[in-house]
C-alpha cells in the first residue's frame, strides 16, 4: 500500500471530509462549486486540512486544466506562458498557488489583470493568514476562507476509510494515538499509518510511539485536545488563579505542546485581558516568546512558568480590546467618516499641539464617535489622569 494520503485523497465534494463551515451543502461556496461558478479563492489554515484537495476537486468538477505552483519558487515567466496559452481559449484554467503569503508585490501585479479579466481562476493556499500580505486589489477580487483543524470525528472518518477493505488491524489505544498525536492533520495521520503498516499490518501503539515520539504541530495531550487545555489556562489567567494557570500550563508542556503555541496565546492574553492596566505584561509575554524560541525545552518551562505567574497576578482590563473591536465594527458597518481637511496630508489649518504647550483643542473626527471606555483599573487610571491633565480638565 503506497502513500495513503494520495491514494485516499477525495475526488469529489461528497467524499470531502471536514470544513463544513465552508462547504457544507447549505453553504454559499458549495452552491457556487455545484453551479461551476468559481470565484478567485484563497484558503488558509493548518496543514493537512484539505486546501489542496478542495482545489483539485473544483478543477475536476468544472472540467478544467489545473496547474500547481509554490510561491517560494514561482517564476513570473512561467505564469505568463500559461496565461498566453489560454488567452484566446474558452477554457479557464485553475492556477493553484501554495504558500501564497510569500507572493511578492510584483508577482501579485502579474496576477491582477488575469483576475480582473477572469482569464484564469486563481486559488491560493497558505498555513498562514495571507490577509495582510495580499494587496487590497487582490483581496477585492477574491474570497478568503479559513480551514480549521480536523475534529476528532473528522479524523476518525479518514482513518476508518483508510483501513476499510484492507488487512489492517488496529486496537483502540493505537487508534487514539494515531488521531490525537496528529493534531487535526489528516495527512500526518495517514503518513504515520503508512509507515507503520510497512512494519506490520497489525498496527500497535508501541510501533506508532517509536515512529512518532511526540505529538506534532501544536500538540495534543493524551486526554484533552490542546485547544481545551489552552482555553482552561487562559480562563485561569483571566480569573487570576495562579495555581490553576500553572497546572494547565504543566498539562500542555507534559502533552508535548510546542512553546510557540503556548507563547502566542500568552502574548494575545497580555494585550486582550490585561492591556494598559499593566502595559509591562505585553513586554514580558513578548520577551517570553523570544527567549523560549531560542532555548526550547526543558528549560523553557521555567520562563513559561514565570510569565504565567506574572500574567495571572496582573490587574485585568479589556478596554483596548473592546475599543478596537467597536471601531472595526463601525468601519465594517459602513461608518466611513471623511477626514477633516486640517488632518489630511496638506496640513492646511492644522494646529501643531507642540506649539500650544502639548495640546490644543481641534476636531479629529467629522462626527462624534465613542468606541473606547476605560476600565479605570491599574495603570489605565494613570492614563486617564494624564488625559485629563493634558486637556486641562482636572
Amino acid at each position: 500500500m503506497n502513500d495513503l494520503a494520495n491514494k485516499l485523497r477525495p475526488q469529489n465534494l461528497n467524499d470531502f471530509v471536514g470544513q463544513t463551515h465552508i462547504i457544507g451543502k447549505d453553504k454559499a461556496l458549495y452552491k457556487l462549486i455545484e453551479k461551476k461558478e468559481i470565484p478567485h479563492l484563497f484558503f488558509y489554515g493548518k496543514p493537512g486540512t484539505g486546501k489542496t484537495t478542495l482545489a483539485k476537486i473544483i478543477a475536476k468538477h468544472i472540467g478544467t486544466d489545473y496547474y500547481y505552483f509554490n510561491a517560494t519558487t514561482i517564476k513570473i515567466d512561467d505564469l505568463r506562458k500559461i496565461f498566453t496559452r489560454y488567452k484566446d481559449s474558452l477554457i479557464k484554467p485553475i492556477m493553484f498557488i501554495d504558500e501564497v503569503h510569500r507572493l511578492s508585490k510584483n508577482q501579485q501585479e502579474v496576477l491582477l489583470p488575469i483576475m480582473e479579466n477572469y482569464e484564469a481562476i486563481i486559488i491560493g493556499a497558505s498555513t498562514e493568514n495571507p490577509f495582510f500580505t495580499l494587496t487590497s486589489a487582490i483581496r477585492s477580487r477574491s474570497f478568503l476562507y479559513e480551514f480549521k483543524a480536523f475534529t476528532k470525528d473528522d479524523m476518525t472518518k479518514v482513518l476508518d476509510k483508510a483501513i476499510a477493505n484492507t488487512q489492517i488491524t488496529i486496537n483502540k489505544e493505537a487508534r487514539e494515538y494515531l488521531i490525537l498525536s496528529s493534531s487535526g492533520d489528516a495527512r500526518a495521520m495517514l503518513n504515520l499509518l503508512n509507515f507503520a503498516i510497512k512494519i506490520d499490518l497489525d498496527v500497535k501503539y508501541e510501533t506508532l510511539k517509536e515512529l512518532r515520539v511526540n505529538v506534532i504541530g501544536d500538540g495534543v495531550s493524551s486526554k484533552d485536545t490542546h485547544y481545551d487545555l489552552a482555553s482552561a489556562m487562559i480562563k485561569s489567567l483571566r480569573g487570576s488563579d495562579v495555581d490553576a494557570a500553572l497546572y494547565y500550563l504543566a498539562r500542555l508542556i507534559d502533552g508535548g505542546e510546542s512553546v510557540e503555541f503556548i507563547t502566542r496565546r500568552l502574548v494575545i492574553f497580555a494585550s486582550e485581558d490585561i492591556g494598559n492596566a499593566n502595559p509591562n505584561a505585553l513586554n514580558l509575554a513578548v520577551s517570553t516568546m523570544l527567549a523560549t524560541s531560542k532555548i526550547g525545552y526543558p528549560e523553557s518551562r521555567i520562563i513559561l512558568g514565570q510569565c504565567v505567574v506574572y500574567l495571572a497576578s496582573c490587574p485585568k482590563s479589556n478596554s483596548a480590546y473592546v475599543g478596537i473591536n467597536k471601531a472595526l465594527n463601525e468601519v465594517k458597518n459602513g461608518k466611513i467618516l471623511d477626514i477633516p481637511k486640517h488632518l489630511d496630508s496638506q496640513h492646511v489649518g492644522y494646529l501643531y499641539p507642540h506649539d500650544f504647550g502639548g495640546w490644543v483643542k481641534q476636531e479629529y473626527l467629522t462626527k462624534p464617535l465613542r468606541v473606547y471606555e476605560s476600565s479605570n483599573v491599574g495603570y489605565e487610571k494613570t492614563l486617564n489622569e494624564w488625559l485629563l491633565k493634558i486637556k486641562n480638565q482636572d
